[in-house]
């Protein structure tokens, strides 16, 4: 059985190296481990050390805290062990999180960074808030 947090950290993990572009066998090199390794990880089957993780937030350029936002542990499962955790909102979280780690969302945030003019970016963000369906938010929120 997969661990809530174990998961949460792999799908933390996939996000952030598809934003850099970088590929599993990419990252296990850097790391020293097999590119299978990495898809353990990522899909929380197997657990991160700490040294492990600390070389991945090394890796990724990210603080060891980024791989645990959004993880609320004030809200364990009532009655049962210590190691249970859920997110906040779990459903809302997850649908969220569908959105952000999908291949087509990585692919433009990745494009977007790239682009080194801030005002440029600026005017990217306008457009694509003129472009966007109000009324997504309003199904967004319910």
């Amino acid at each position: 059985m997969l661990n809530p947090v174990d998961t949460h950290v792999g799908k933390r993990l996939r996000m952030r190296r598809t934003i850099l572009g970088m590929s599993q066998e990419a990252l296990g090199n850097v790391i020293g481990v097999t590119f299978q390794q990495i898809q353990k990880y990522e899909r929380g089957a197997n657990r991160i050390g700490a040294g492990r993780l600390f070389d991945f937030s090394q890796s990724l350029n990210v603080p060891v805290s980024y791989f645990f936002e959004d993880l609320n542990d004030n809200n364990k499962i009532p009655g049962e062990g210590e190691n249970n955790y859920h997110l906040a909102d779990s459903s809302v979280q997850e649908f969220e999180h569908e959105r952000l780690s999908s291949r087509e969302t990585l692919e433009m945030m990745r494009s977007y960074y790239r682009i080194n003019d801030p005002q440029i970016r600026k005017r990217i963000v306008d457009l694509i808030r003129a472009l966007a369906d109000p009324a997504a938010d309003a199904q967004i929120e319910e």
